[in-house]
């Protein structure tokens, strides 16, 4: 019981980590554009990670936000930390 206890409070922190860049003066609109990020081995070998400027799509405002997400976590669980994502969100 106490181990499982344990892992849902591991589950439920999977949101800790996340960062914020803001380009210019940050986001004008609501305009979402969302990519994962794939990393294998606990983060250590990169396969594909998101380009913002690309997403943001020639727009010299806006906001980049990185994070691990509950289903990034969740994956993150089930492989063993061998596939780590983690979900870039680019608003302008």
């Amino acid at each position: 019981m106490k181990n499982l206890i344990v892992l849902i409070f591991a589950i439920s922190l999977t949101s800790c980590f996340n960062y914020t860049h803001v380009v210019g003066t940050g986001a004008k609109g609501t305009q979402e554009v969302t990519e994962k990020n794939n990393y294998f081995i606990e983060g250590l070998v990169t396969a594909k990670t998101a380009d913002p400027q690309k997403m943001a799509d020639g727009s010299k405002d806006y906001t980049v936000h990185t994070r691990h997400t509950f289903a990034d976590g969740l994956l993150w669980f089930i492989t063993l930390g061998i596939y780590t994502p983690s979900t870039t969100t680019v608003t302008k």
